[in-house]
């Protein structure tokens, strides 16, 4: 014959509840890591643009006109990237050359390549949803524990 089982004090609980709120702020923690560093590219604003190009910081730039973006190799070797406004192509690049800059137009075809190449993974969504699922999960057993604890009472 067995004894009469003891209910789960409200410090088990509590236990469970801090234990699962540590475990999500961990996730949560990844998440911004992972926010951090989902791009490479450094963009520059068009104001360091024009004042590399005013002190002839620039090498080369090569221009792609489906994603309005410009890859430019600066004379100590480093590559930034630069927007430029929209159907701005054409001035952008003789303003460019103006200025003594080696200046390359990808063709259609190199542009879409360039653009297709960089598919979305949404990786930080199946994160969030993971986290998602598990405070449903951690909410669910918490609500299944104070019930069992509630009925025996």
């Amino acid at each position: 014959m067995t004894g009469p089982r003891r209910a789960p004090t409200r410090a088990a609980s509590a236990l469970l509840l801090a234990l699962g709120f540590a475990f999500c702020g961990l996730l949560g923690a990844g998440v911004a890591t992972a926010a951090e560093g989902t791009s490479g590219r450094v963009y520059e604003s068009e104001a360091e643009f024009a004042k590399q190009l005013a002190g002839k910081e620039v090498k080369s730039v090569v221009i792609n006109s489906r994603l309005r973006s410009m890859r430019v190799t600066l004379a100590d070797g480093s590559q930034v990237f630069a927007r430029y406004p929209k159907k701005q192509a054409p001035q952008t690049a003789s303003r460019l050359r103006a200025r003594g800059v080696a200046v390359t137009v990808l063709s259609k075809r190199e542009a879409e390549k360039e653009a297709g190449s960089k598919k979305a993974h949404h990786k930080i969504r199946y994160i969030v949803g993971g986290v998602v699922l598990l405070v449903i999960v951690i909410a669910a057993a918490v609500l299944l524990v104070n019930r069992r604890r509630r009925g025996r009472d």
